[in-house]
Order: C-alpha cells, then structure tokens, then sequence
C-alpha cells in the first residue's frame, strides 16, 4: 500500500443505506402528491449534491416548505428507515483489512457528526476510524471543507479516498487525494465514470484489486 490513510465515505460507501433513503423521501413526495422514486436505478440517476437540488429537482415546493424544514422531516423517517440497514458486502472485511495493516482510516460525512457517531457505534464499527468527522447540521450541503481542514492539520500523508458519488470525487481532487469510487451506493454508474477515478461495482471488486 503507498497510502498513508484511508478517508472513508459513509452512506452508500459502507452503510448499505440506499432502500432507506428511497423510502424516507418516497414517503415526503407521496404526502405531497408528488411523483415517487419507483427504484433504485431510478433514484441512482436522479441523487445528487448538494442535497437541495436533488430535492429541487424531485420537485419540492421551496416557496412553500423551506429546504430547512424539509430537511428535518427527512432525517426524522431516515432515522426509522435504516434501523434495518446494514454495512455493505465486504465492509467490515476490508475496515479489518486496513485495520491490520496499521493504515489510519477516517470516516468522512455530510451526516451530522452526532447522527454519524450513532450510527457507527449501533453498527460496532466505531474502532475502526481515527478520526470520524461529519457536518455540525442536519442540512448536507457539504464535506469538503471538512476535508480541506483536517487535511491542513496533517504532515506529509497521502490519503486514498474511497466514495460512491461524485461529490466524493469533488472532495477528493479539493484535497489533492487519490480516490476510487464504488457503484453499489446513491449515484449511477454511468455517472461515476464521468468523474475521471477509478470506478468499481462493489466493495468487493476493490478487495480483489487489493487481492485479499
């Protein structure tokens, strides 16, 4: 491994949370008489950052009910949703994998940090990470400049960032890492390619680029 540090993504990277947030935001567009997300495919090509737009564009009336009251009805059935969800294949194996060969892994959100803390401890994964830093608000606009401070507070690193949306690749290039993206989460295939990294199915392809 030339990597000194593993940044970890978490919804969709590790936490198998996709069903979950279908549902949460299904049940938001049905009261609404909106259109509903009918599958994943669907909600793959669709899901976006910041969060905002992809609520936009699912048609939520701003005028009507601000983002910020939105975004807490979200998070209040997201919370019920992924009591079911679990890592994602491979997870664990490869947290264990880096854990092993004495590689630092930091969790990396756009949860609020409490929320995130939760969901690791609930998950028994909470050992893993040296570091878990997430957004100090419920809203999801933005990890970057997460990133771009603990990165400034590092010496001599040379972190790989795994992630499963391109706003994982926004943060990556901001931060000057390298990354590989996986395509079992929130966004396409299709739309990982055009990020210009790495692009694998699963967690799964990457242990055997690992050859573990």
């Amino acid at each position: 491994m030339k990597y000194t540090h593993i940044i970890w993504d978490f919804n969709g990277t590790l936490f198998d949370d996709v069903d979950a947030g279908i549902a949460s935001v299904n049940k938001m567009l049905c009261e609404r008489g909106l259109s509903t997300i009918s599958n994943k495919d669907e909600y793959r090509e669709v899901f976006k950052f910041p969060i905002i737009n992809y609520y936009r564009d699912l048609g939520f009336d701003f005028e009507s009910e601000p983002y910020e009251v939105l975004a807490p009805i979200w998070v209040e059935l997201y919370n019920e949703n992924s009591k079911s969800s679990t890592l994602c294949p491979n997870a664990l194996e490869l947290l264990e994998y880096f854990k092993e060969k004495n590689i630092p892994q930091v969790l990396l959100s756009a949860t609020e940090r409490n929320m995130l803390l939760g969901q690791i401890e609930e998950l028994g994964i909470s050992g893993y990470f040296d570091a878990v830093l997430g957004l100090d608000n419920i809203h999801a606009y933005s990890k970057k400049d997460i990133a771009i401070e603990w990165l400034r507070k590092q010496k001599d690193i040379k972190p790989l960032f795994i992630g499963d949306t391109e706003h994982d690749a926004q943060v990556a290039r901001a931060v000057c890492a390298d990354c590989i993206l996986v395509a079992q989460g929130h966004q396409s295939k299709a739309t990982l390619l055009k990020c210009g990294y790495p692009v694998y199915n699963d967690l799964g392809e990457v242990m055997e680029l690992l050859k573990l």
